[in-house]
């Protein structure tokens, strides 16, 4: 048999990170991927979905340069010719994922269908392999809810809507999640008629309601047909079949309301790794399953659908079996955010989540974008800040709608890590004119609510002695 320190199995996001620091902090590593390195998030998640948006931005952007005094654009786009700046978006990232980038840090690369065979063994394209320890990183994989005629339907899915090289003239999704939302604005803009559907009563249902309606109404100025509340009966011939009786035609369907982990064909039972009924990995704080010595990262562990994520819990996995350190993950400070126009972000609990943990002691201060600068130079102000303070007036969580609110909220999930006080966020000088002006004055208003409330114990603590209170102010 082969020796290894370490043995990952999934050459995505998760994966590559922890072999990748496996190797550097001189372990033997072995990684292996079934299909090729990259994962989810190279082939078919984060890099060709923000090429897709970007392309789709640029389309958009040359419909409404009549505003500006230059010819405007008409008809739809060349979608064969968008989705070649997507692959060569793809193959610009590539060689940072390739076999050939984590070998000179002593990680060797195979690549075929692994299983274990044991406690402390596996088994890859016929080689027998021991392991001191295993990180699972297979990522996950798009489902299909139990809808009649669905599968028979044969769908895009967000791994396969990239083989498309005609733009379809109508577009049904199904599902208004971030994935949904994301696909169903890039494709209206670069010209299908596009109807979304949601089986909630609103489109990003785990966001502040007030983003989910701005973002509805936003999608709607756009030319796209949002449906909330509506309930799929049945797929027939190429139509959506609603329980209402409404009968929604298409030509292309893609379907974006749920994904499932990848842990069929591991023979997990022979390692003593756990599953659920659903076949959901058991994972400790640790994210080691029970068999100690076998530790999961990323989508495969049902904790995380972020690729900023899911290399941490791959760190964190390494760094503890390697090193025998207790790296304490903050599930409550990660940062998500949903790439539509305007970008919606959120740290930490919504005010509705906080409320339901921290009862009456929660506030919020919302600051609308028609008091940012810079959202009213851009003609941007439909966006909003929203902090949510929990006790001790602590912020616990945050949401900012706006352009480039994924940036913006990075300096929020500091505070939400730490815990700041809004005048701990205030103290640092943020640049001007950006969007971080929203969190940033939001956080100074409420510095300024706090100096209202104890203004009057300050004056009456700097009143001169023998002063009439008539007189009292703060002395020069």
């Amino acid at each position: 048999m082969t020796p290894y320190d370490l043995v990952v199995l999934g050459g995505g996001s998760a994966g590559l990170t922890g072999a990748r620091l496996a190797g550097r902090l001189g372990a033997r590593v072995l990684l292996v991927e079934r299909d090729r390195l990259g994962g989810d998030c190279l082939w078919t998640g984060c890099v060709p979905s923000k090429a897709l948006l970007h392309a789709a931005a640029q389309v958009r952007a040359a419909r409404d340069a009549g505003a500006y005094g230059l010819p405007a654009a008409e008809g739809p786009a060349d979608l064969g010719a968008v989705m070649a700046a997507v692959k060569q978006a793809i193959a610009a990232v590539e060689p940072h994922d390739s076999a050939e980038a984590p070998r000179p840090l002593g990680v060797d690369v195979d690549f075929g269908t692994a299983r274990f065979t044991g406690p402390r063994t596996l088994q890859v394209a016929g080689r027998e392999i021991r392991f001191r320890y295993a990180l699972i990183a297979t990522g996950s994989a798009p489902s299909l809810p139990p809808v009649p005629g669905l599968a028979e339907a044969a769908p895009l899915t967000s791994d396969t809507i990239w083989q498309l090289d005609r733009l379809p003239k109508r577009l049904a999704v199904l599902g208004g999640g971030p994935i949904g939302c994301e696909l169903a604005l890039a494709f209206a803009r670069l010209g299908s008629r596009v109807t979304l559907i949601e089986a909630l009563d609103r489109l990003l249902p785990r966001e502040e309601p007030r983003a989910s309606a701005l973002i509805k109404d936003r999608f709607k100025a756009e030319g796209v047909v949002v449906l909330t509340g509506f309930r799929t009966e049945k797929i027939e011939n190429g139509a959506v079949h609603g329980a209402d009786g409404a009968v929604l035609a298409y030509d292309q369907l893609l379907v974006t309301t749920g994904r499932t982990t990848n842990t069929a064909g591991l023979d997990l039972g022979r390692a003593h790794a756990d599953t659920d009924e659903h076949g959901q990995l058991r994972l400790d704080d640790r994210l080691r399953t029970a068999n100690s010595r076998i530790y999961a990262a990323g989508d495969v562990t049902g904790r995380s659908a972020f690729t900023h994520l899911a290399g941490v819990q791959a760190a964190s996995a390494v760094t503890d079996a390697l090193l025998g350190t207790r790296r304490r993950i903050d599930y409550g400070a990660v940062p998500g955010v949903t790439f539509t126009d305007p970008e919606v972000a959120r740290v930490g609990p919504t005010e509705a989540e906080a409320r339901r943990r921290h009862g009456v002691r929660v506030r919020t201060r919302v600051l609308e974008h028609d008091q940012v600068d810079r959202a009213v130079a851009d003609a941007r102000t439909d966006g909003f800040t929203l902090l949510v303070l929990g006790p001790r007036d602590r912020i616990v969580g945050a949401t900012v709608v706006a352009p480039r609110a994924g940036e913006t909220i990075a300096h929020l999930a500091t505070a939400v890590r730490h815990r700041w006080t809004p005048s701990q966020y205030a103290a640092t000088v943020h640049p001007y004119p950006t969007y971080a002006d929203g969190p940033w004055n939001a956080a100074l208003a409420e510095v300024g609510r706090i100096h209202q409330v104890h203004l009057p114990r300050v004056q009456n603590a700097c009143r001169r002695p023998g002063q009439h209170p008539r007189q009292q102010g703060l002395s020069a």
